[in-house]
């Protein structure tokens, strides 16, 4: 009997990969689509020039892994150091385990991370408090006029 339509995600290949510069527009579009479900409080002039910068600055500077799906990019995580600069996923993938999947990928290259998210994403604070991280601290992210927690991963010590 063949697989039946609903077992067809289940049996995609995915993958974490590096990110290449024909990535950008594909993950362009995942941020516009997460930005917009977790950051509807931002106000759009900030969120323009984020968009700006995501093109220009932070993708191609940061250590950028993309989650891709029988060979379509679908999310993925960026890291300054042992910081996480953005995790973004497509919204249609959320729940899914995705996420846990790329926060795994950059632990097993940094070890423990920190990660900074504004107050209001309820929807990214929940899913780094159900992951471990715990916080740290808040503080005024002035460009946006948001408060920004710090959360880091619970130490093993």
């Amino acid at each position: 009997m063949p697989p039946c339509g609903n077992n067809m995600r289940e049996r995609a290949e995915t993958m974490m990969r590096e990110y290449q510069a024909n990535d950008t527009d594909a993950l362009i579009a995942i941020w516009e689509k997460g930005n917009a479900l977790a950051h509807p409080f931002l106000p759009a002039e900030f969120v323009a020039q984020v968009a700006r910068d995501m093109r220009n600055i932070y993708l191609p500077n940061a250590e950028t892994w993309v989650l891709e799906e029988d060979g379509e990019a679908t999310g993925f995580i960026a890291l300054i150091g042992d910081e996480i600069g953005g995790l973004f996923l497509d919204p249609s993938r959320i729940g899914e385990g995705f996420g846990r999947t790329m926060v795994d990928h950059a632990f097993g290259l940094k070890g423990p991370l920190r990660v900074e998210v504004f107050r209001e994403n309820t929807i990214g604070r929940a899913f780094y408090e159900k992951y471990g991280f715990v916080f740290v601290d808040e503080y005024l992210h002035e460009p946006s006029g948001a408060v920004t927690y710090r959360m880091a991963m619970k130490s093993s010590s």
